[in-house]
């Protein structure tokens, strides 16, 4: 189920930090969360997030379309 729109989008505070360090920087590594709730930004795009599904930490590519 989505977040309620009077809440607005909400992103963990260490992987924001994180992706903003890698922008920063100019790196494109992937990063591993466990912050499955976190919608996506457009800081994002590009970076590769290592989303654990509960078993196992699953690589999804963030695109512009998303």
């Amino acid at each position: 189920m989505s977040r309620s729109t009077k809440k607005g989008p909400f992103v963990h505070p260490s992987l924001m930090k994180k992706v903003t360090a890698m922008n920063q920087q100019k790196e494109k590594k992937v990063i591993k969360t466990w912050s499955r709730d976190s919608s996506v930004f457009p800081e994002m795009v590009g970076h590769t997030l290592a989303i654990h599904d509960g078993k196992k930490h699953v690589p999804i590519f963030i695109t512009e379309n998303m």
